[in-house]
């Protein structure tokens, strides 16, 4: 008898334990999602626009603004150094310059200068994604001074360079013709 007793203690106090438990979750229970997230809602125009940033390889999309090579230094040296080193070529993210001439070899180097195709994605992968901390912070005319620094870190622009929409769409990058479209 001592023993059902017991056992019985026991059950009811797991079960005060999962009510208390429960009405705590009740408490706390976030709003439903499609509330907070705004699903199933229209966005307004000026949403829309805030979010369709995309550059083509083209440089169709690219913004009003431009930037210096100067200019785009002192932003990288601030805000680009830590993470990608003094020239692009060492630091915990992955290098931005450097490697031309290895992606036929058993090591390629794959970098700005010797990868990217087209010059305005580089720009649309800075708008978007640097730096990592605060993505999208940067104005038109920093992410074009970065930009125009990164491309001369890799010897495709010179140090007297300003980019713009027609000027960087202008470029043609050191790999542009190594990629090719596999036609089934």
């Amino acid at each position: 008898m001592a023993r059902s007793a017991m056992s019985t203690s026991k059950v009811f106090t797991s079960l005060a334990m999962v009510a208390a438990a429960a009405m705590a979750l009740a408490a706390c229970t976030p709003v439903a999602p499609a509330q907070r997230l705004g699903l199933g809602t229209t966005p307004t125009a000026e949403q829309v626009r805030a979010w369709d940033i995309d550059v083509r390889a083209d440089g169709t999309g690219l913004p009003a603004g431009s930037g210096t090579v100067a200019r785009g230094q002192a932003l990288y040296e601030s805000r680009c150094l830590a993470c990608h080193g003094a020239k692009g070529e060492k630091g915990i993210a992955p290098r931005l310059a450097g490697g031309q001439g290895t992606l036929a070899t058993k090591a390629p180097v794959l970098t700005v200068g010797s990868y990217w195709p087209y010059a305005p994605t580089l720009f649309d992968y800075i708008r978007r994604a640097m730096p990592p901390d605060s993505p999208q912070s940067l104005t038109a005319d920093e992410v074009y001074a970065v930009t125009a620094y990164t491309l001369h870190l890799n010897g495709i622009v010179g140090a007297d360079a300003v980019l713009d929409a027609t000027s960087l769409a202008a470029i043609k990058m050191p790999n542009r013709d190594g990629f090719r479209a596999v036609v089934k």
